[in-house]
């Protein structure tokens, strides 16, 4: 399995309502429950109505589209960060699975999936 990283500044969000959310930028996971609004976006997106933000996320995907059959990919992931003691932050869509964590630990993350026999592209 191939894994891609992507060097951006990403930060995780909570949020009064939708309202100020840039629907036009690249980048934005968005996740609405009775219980809160959260939103990743890149740092520099975050809307001024934001109630709280952690900043200093980086991420990594899955590269290719997985099929939903497929069982266990983001907990032996999520289990090889843990291993390691190294935080996620974990998004899915249709087609993949996201895995934020903090980026001062890139090298340990990169390290983590070589040594367990993941490809970085």
């Amino acid at each position: 399995m191939t894994i891609r990283f992507y060097d951006i500044d990403l930060s995780v969000c909570r949020l009064r309502d939708i309202g100020g959310i840039d629907v036009s930028s690249d980048f934005f996971f968005l996740a609405r429950t009775p219980d809160e609004v959260s939103l990743v976006c890149r740092t520099e997106a975050i809307p001024v109505e934001a109630e709280k933000a952690e900043h200093g996320w980086s991420m990594f995907r899955v590269e290719g589209e997985l099929d939903f059959g497929l069982v266990g990919v983001l907990a032996r992931l999520t289990a090889i960060l843990a291993e390691n003691g190294i935080s996620v932050f974990a998004a899915s869509t249709f087609n993949t699975d996201y895995v934020l964590f903090k980026k001062s630990r890139r090298d340990a993350v990169s390290a983590s999936l070589r040594a367990a026999g993941y490809e970085i592209a």
